[in-house]
């Protein structure tokens, strides 16, 4: 591989994640930081997932405006907000209970459940598989070049653990001496012998499990909140903040999906229940995706969430009509964490909302207030006291918000609650 040892290799300096890392962990730290492994050598997962703001994004751009945030090729988009980094470790893979004689699904990675576990046995490394080689992120062209510069590095370059410590073969597989070339083009074609394949996709199903294992670490995921401390007697919560504790637990309604029973494995609490819910949330009009060439529809595009993905399923196919719309119930922890005390943050999948008060505000009064006329912004509604109608209008929940019959004293009261799950960086 020496074709990729000239590779410059600027690294971001990594922030200050307090904790020790196995291994594994501290492989997975140093490739989350790694710009190289884009296609324009510019954007690492911590891009998208900026520890300063919880591992959710914190540019600008997309928080005050369509939600999504610009890929390492010039001018491409996805089509949805990314979701946090932190606290997904616990997801389970996609499945399904029965509840009232019909399907509930739960589990799966990202806001549609794609990353299923199927593929690695790990939600999280099914997850951490699809930027670097989807078009509108990463965008690399195929697993090999992400391999082969992972490969590449080594103390001099960031990587004080290697892909080679955690297994000595992981980089022994013959690649083309045009890869390095091919890797800079978007798009470009990369055949391997199916001997080659192999090993490339076991090195690189090996790097997303070191991802998973840092993203799963105290480093990413510390339980280290007010909210935390409150719950240890180490801390106090104010007055207003516990009476939102106690309107999130019961007339809120908030529980019931973001629920408060230890995780899976006994962790604190996780604020999610890992299912997927229509909320009635707007269309984005500022959504870049809509102009898109990729997308076909243009601005008829409707984001099915759920439903597109069970759609290609051979088993959960016949389930996809009643699932038009739903997205993954996502944590409440570092909801309302900012890059700095400018920082922007945008809610919900496509990032519509761009204040936890307006958030509240919807789940309170979205079946009270009247339609507006037409696409309208977060600040234009509430300016209006008017809701848009749901971008899918199928499915949507009405048992468990729409008209919560909060005072506007506890709708404020809810979100300063929210604000103490931002956990405290050392």
């Amino acid at each position: 591989m020496k074709y990729l040892l000239g590779l410059a290799v600027v690294m971001t300096t990594f922030p200050a994640l307090a904790a020790d890392l196995t291994k594994m962990e501290a492989l997975g730290k140093t490739v989350f930081f790694d710009p190289s492994l884009s296609i324009s050598g510019t954007q690492s997962c911590a891009f998208c997932h900026d520890p300063a703001a919880g591992f959710a994004p914190s540019s600008p751009a997309a928080n005050e405006g369509g939600g999504v945030v610009e890929g390492a090729v010039a001018g491409m988009f996805g089509n949805r907000k990314p979701p946090t980094a932190a606290y997904a470790f616990a997801a389970p893979p996609l499945h399904h209970v029965m509840e009232e004689g019909a399907p509930l699904f739960l589990g799966g990675g990202f806001h549609d459940g794609r990353a299923t576990g199927n593929v690695t046995g790990s939600v999280l490394a099914d997850q951490a598989m699809g930027p670097f080689l989807n078009p509108a992120e990463m965008a690399m062209p195929h697993a090999a070049c992400v391999v082969a510069r992972v490969c590449a590095q080594g103390p001099e370059t960031g990587y004080d653990v290697r892909l080679t410590d955690l297994d000595p073969q992981a980089c022994a597989m013959p690649l083309p001496e045009t890869l390095g070339a091919d890797c800079a083009t978007p798009g470009a074609d990369i055949t391997l012998d199916e001997e080659t394949a192999a090993a490339v996709d076991g090195s690189f199903r090996l790097i997303a499990r070191s991802l998973a294992a840092f993203e799963a670490s105290s480093a990413v995921s510390p339980f280290a909140s007010r909210f935390d401390n409150w719950q240890a007697g180490k801390g106090d919560l104010t007055q207003q903040e516990r009476a939102g504790f106690a309107l999130f637990k019961e007339k809120a309604l908030c529980a019931e999906c973001h629920v408060l029973d230890p995780g899976p494995n006994g962790e604190p609490v996780l604020f999610t229940d890992f299912t997927y819910d229509n909320l009635g949330v707007p269309r984005n009009p500022q959504n870049p995706w809509y102009a898109q060439a990729a997308n076909a529809a243009g601005n008829e595009w409707i984001d099915r969430g759920l439903a597109a993905t069970l759609e290609g399923d051979a088993i959960y196919a016949p389930f996809a009509s009643f699932q038009e719309g739903k997205q993954k119930v996502p944590t409440l922890r570092n909801v309302d964490a900012r890059s700095g005390p400018d920082g922007r943050r945008s809610y919900m999948h496509n990032g519509w909302f761009k204040t936890l008060e307006g958030v509240v505000h919807f789940y309170n009064t979205r079946d009270v207030l009247p339609a507006c006329d037409g696409d309208a912004t977060e600040a234009e509604a509430l300016a209006k006291g008017c809701w848009p109608a749901p971008e899918v209008a199928a499915n949507v929940n009405h048992d468990e918000l729409g008209n919560l019959k909060l005072t506007t004293a506890e709708e404020a009261a809810i979100v300063a609650f929210l604000r103490t799950l931002t956990d405290e960086r050392p």
